[in-house]
């Protein structure tokens, strides 16, 4: 029995057993709570490690108990300002079908304004580059702590040899690891707990630091405590993260967890002003982190703090992974490789940012050489982030429906909150911030220059209507004086409307060399904003003869088109709505099937047509960048094989001013 031109099937693949064999952390359970510890704190179960020192260290020439009590107040008031309320409570409810991040939400935004996708780029050139500082400020910091133990130990060659390691080992997936990452981050925040409690009942007056009148004489009364809101601002750092990792952990498992690990937090920050209030005469040049832990437990606490870098630098690392493949996607980045190396849904490879990753991490080590010296840098990058999500975020909301003036408070708050730490991390421009906003300006040269040159490009294309051609279809398939260029010729196409293709097409088929076949199929791959959607319909434009294939597949699915159309024939020859015989006779007797060629058309620009600066600008970016994309062949997963890539111009229609004459 067939099924109605038009129908939409669920398309099966290897996801399906994956999720058989891994059940899916999303739902609320212990075991649940244990892996998102793993996963989503890392980057801020870390923050202690630098956050406190950099404070102190920052207020030397004025060390005073108003600097700890403030910085504290501070430290306390953003973890609830920022990540409690902004993230745990507000932006985890604004997730695309369970999955969160920036393009997560940019994906959710009806009206997709220019200036939404600029914001997108910006606080994603952001994330990236803390891919680069989050791996080398975090193991640095831990393996610094050996130097209580024996001042002669070489930090910056352990901490190189510990990131080639962690690096090298991404090719080969790291589930064989990411099972014990859970339980170590359990570990690391129960530590943290008892040796911040221990410190806190020498000294319980700490808790004093709680009040918000303390942030407030911190920022008004101390000498340049508002600059240090940079330091500050390391505390919160991992928040981002935290709503990236939504559609890997569910938003339950977060929401619970963020209470443990909070209080943990709190409690090891308060240990370590506790230490500093009752050790004032080691002054502000230590890290109290370190100092605050009992001799006898040093190796171990160092051992764990390692552990828990590596972790956290292995969840931003594998983020960076994931934002690539979204941006890539949703077409915000040129098409690269992006591999799977293990079956465990979602974990993806990119070769490319693997390695990239891996040089800057390691130039910046070398570079700064001290944890310390990175603050400046690292700070800037999450905060720039945390701004475009602001943003992102209220136009969200706003379109949603919500109350305008809740949203505009909203608005007005974080920018207040977040355009201070901006503020106070670029004062630390030439200490290390320039080498965020160089990093940053990169990336989001590449994604401007690919997104804005594909939309030029894109304004030229022309549409055919397909039922000006249809007797034009049913005649070339059946006219004997063409040669048959294939028995099934197959289109990859970019019209969204069924009625419609490009004029290329049409011109390929009809003009450039006629193309006679039995079938023509013109496949569609519609990116969609639903992250996991993996879905097709088909429409018999001419039964028989003229089939469209639309792909509805989501921003987290990797286009294998030549494996998604091979279950299409294997469905529409099971409905019996087609047949795969061969239309040669000599091979049908033997059962060969009929054969397909795949038709690839690639546009090229011509630079004989007069563009605006601005337009020429975007274009050369453009083509700087297409240096780094793999062709479509590659991308789309088809059979080079069987497929021919035609290079067609893209034409402008332009007055001619002067035209040439005839002598």
């Amino acid at each position: 029995m067939s099924t109605p031109p038009g129908y939409e099937v669920q398309l099966v693949s290897g996801n399906d057993v994956m999720d058989e064999q891994y059940p899916n952390i999303k739902k609320f359970t212990f075991a649940g709570i244990v892996i998102t510890l793993g996963i989503v704190f890392g980057d801020l179960g870390t923050s202690p490690l630098y956050a406190m020192r950099a404070i102190i260290t920052g207020g030397a020439e004025n060390y005073n108990h108003l600097l700890i009590y403030g910085g504290l107040s501070c430290i306390f008031w953003t973890l609830t300002l920022s990540t409690t309320v902004k993230y745990v409570i507000i932006a985890l409810k604004a997730d695309n079908n369970g999955e969160g991040g920036i393009f997560a939400l940019v994906a959710l935004i009806k009206e997709k304004k220019s200036w939404a996708a600029i914001l997108t780029m910006v606080g994603g050139a952001a994330l990236i580059a803390d891919g680069v500082l989050t791996p080398a400020i975090t193991v640095t910091s831990s393996i610094e702590g050996l130097k209580l133990y024996n001042e002669a130990i070489p930090v910056v060659p352990i901490v190189l040899l510990i990131l080639g390691l962690l690096f090298f080992i991404q090719q080969f997936g790291t589930q064989f690891v990411g099972k014990a990452f859970g339980p170590i981050m359990l570990a690391w925040f129960i530590m943290l707990a008892v040796v911040g409690f221990f410190q806190i009942v020498k000294y319980p007056d700490v808790f004093s630091a709680l009040n918000p009148v303390y942030a407030y004489r911190f920022l008004s009364e101390y000498p340049g405590g508002f600059l240090l809101l940079g330091a500050v601002f390391l505390a919160t750092t991992g928040a981002e993260a935290l709503y990236a990792d939504l559609g890997h952990c569910g938003r339950k498992n977060i929401r619970i967890s963020w209470t443990f690990v909070k209080i943990a937090l709190i409690l090891n920050y308060f240990g370590q002003g506790a230490w500093l209030l009752t050790n004032t005469e080691k002054g502000p040049l230590v890290n109290p982190f370190f100092e605050m832990i009992p001799g006898w437990f040093l190796i171990p606490g160092i051992i764990l703090a390692t552990a828990a870098a590596i972790i956290a630098s292995q969840a931003i690392i594998s983020g960076s992974f994931t934002l690539i493949g979204e941006a890539i996607s949703l077409n915000f980045w040129p098409k690269i490789r992006v591999l799977h190396p293990t079956w465990v849904r979602g974990q993806v490879y990119v070769p490319f940012v693997n390695w990239f990753l891996w040089l800057t991490c390691s130039f910046t080590v070398l570079f700064f050489k001290e944890s310390a010296n990175m603050n400046a840098a690292y700070g800037l990058a999450i905060n720039i982030t945390e701004i475009m999500t602001t943003l992102l975020l209220c136009y969200y909301l706003f379109q949603k429906g919500v109350n305008h003036r809740l949203v505009l408070l909203l608005l007005m708050t974080y920018l207040a909150i977040e355009g201070s730490f901006l503020f106070a991390n670029l004062n630390k421009f030439y200490s290390g911030g320039w080498f965020t906003l160089t990093m940053a300006s990169l990336f989001f040269l590449v994604m401007y220059g690919w997104y804005f040159g594909r939309k030029i490009k894109n304004r030229y294309i022309t549409f055919a209507n397909l039922d000006k051609y249809l007797d034009l279809f049913v005649d070339l398939s059946k006219d004997e004086s063409v040669p048959r260029f294939a028995t099934n010729l197959v289109y990859i196409i970019r019209a969204n409307k069924a009625d419609q293709v490009e004029s290329k097409v049409i011109y390929s088929i009809f003009q450039k060399q006629p193309k006679r076949a039995d079938t023509y199929w013109f496949l569609h791959v519609n990116r969609v904003n639903e992250p996991n959607r993996f879905s097709y319909q088909v429409t018999q434009i001419i039964p028989g003869i003229l089939i469209r294939i639309d792909f509805n597949i989501g921003f987290k699915i990797v286009p294998k088109v030549n494996l998604f159309f091979r279950e299409v024939i294997e469905d529409l020859v099971k409905s019996g709505e087609i047949e795969l015989k061969s239309s040669y006779e000599s091979l049908r007797k033997h059962g060969i099937e009929s054969d397909f060629k795949f038709i690839l058309i690639e546009r090229i620009m011509s630079r004989d047509f007069s563009l605006s600066n601005t337009e020429n600008f975007i274009l050369t970016l453009n083509s700087l960048v297409r240096k780094l994309s793999i062709a479509d062949i590659r991308s789309l997963n088809l059979d080079p094989a069987n497929t021919i890539v035609e290079r067609v111009p893209i034409i402008i229609d332009q007055p001619v001013q002067r035209r040439i004459r005839r002598e």
